[in-house]
């Protein structure tokens, strides 16, 4: 167990003004976090704190994440969409996540019912790093990625991910300021530019 994730059940991501007040979400889906942090603990993985959640990691590789919602928490899977998902608990994030499933957890979810579903979801996931395996891009007709996109994509998961967790629309933003640039160096100076805003969850225009 991580320190750094503890105050995630105490303050929640951090990312909104909510964060370390009675309103964050975090109080909201208490019990049900504890209980997703404890089934995936039991599955041996390496706990940390990136973006503000609980990451789950083999030898630094991310494995999938732990992380409140509105209406929800859910575990999300890095490379959720390699996955066979027999029982069909995964659920896409967004029409444009390419990568990312969650097991999503309601009020309704009886979570220590599907604990053993669970690790055999993320146990697979496990295996499917082990072997190495990458999703591959499926872009958008409208909006394609441009091949330097593609190239920051496959050098850190981490901000495929963080790009594929956005809405559509952040997406579609990005996307098209990017390929506006024909030059390859524009282009890698603008992915650059706006890499850490990315990173934190936030829009083209997003301040």
């Amino acid at each position: 167990m991580n320190t750094e994730v503890d105050v995630f059940f105490e303050e929640g991501c951090g990312r909104c003004r909510m964060g370390g007040t009675p309103a964050c979400k975090i109080h909201t889906w208490q019990k049900e976090a504890r209980l997703l942090r404890q089934i995936i603990l039991e599955t041996g993985l390496n706990e940390d704190r990136k973006w503000g959640f609980p990451c789950y990691t083999l030898k630094n590789k991310n494995i999938l994440m732990l992380a409140v919602f509105k209406n929800y928490c859910s575990v999300s899977f890095f490379k959720g969409a390699l996955l066979k998902d027999p029982e069909k608990l995964l659920t896409n994030p967004g029409e444009n996540s390419n990568s990312v499933r969650q097991i999503r957890c309601t009020e309704e979810t009886n979570i220590m019912n599907l604990a053993d579903s669970i690790k055999r979801y993320i146990y697979e996931a496990v295996e499917i790093e082990k072997a190495g395996l990458k999703v591959p891009i499926v872009p958008s007709s409208a909006t394609d990625v441009p091949l330097e996109l593609q190239h920051q994509f496959d050098e850190d998961a981490a901000f495929k991910t963080a790009f594929e967790a956005l809405t559509p629309g952040r997406q579609r933003g990005y996307l098209l300021y990017f390929s506006a640039a024909k030059q390859p160096q524009t282009q890698r100076a603008r992915i650059e530019k706006y890499k850490a805003q990315i990173l934190q969850g936030k829009g083209f225009h997003d301040r």
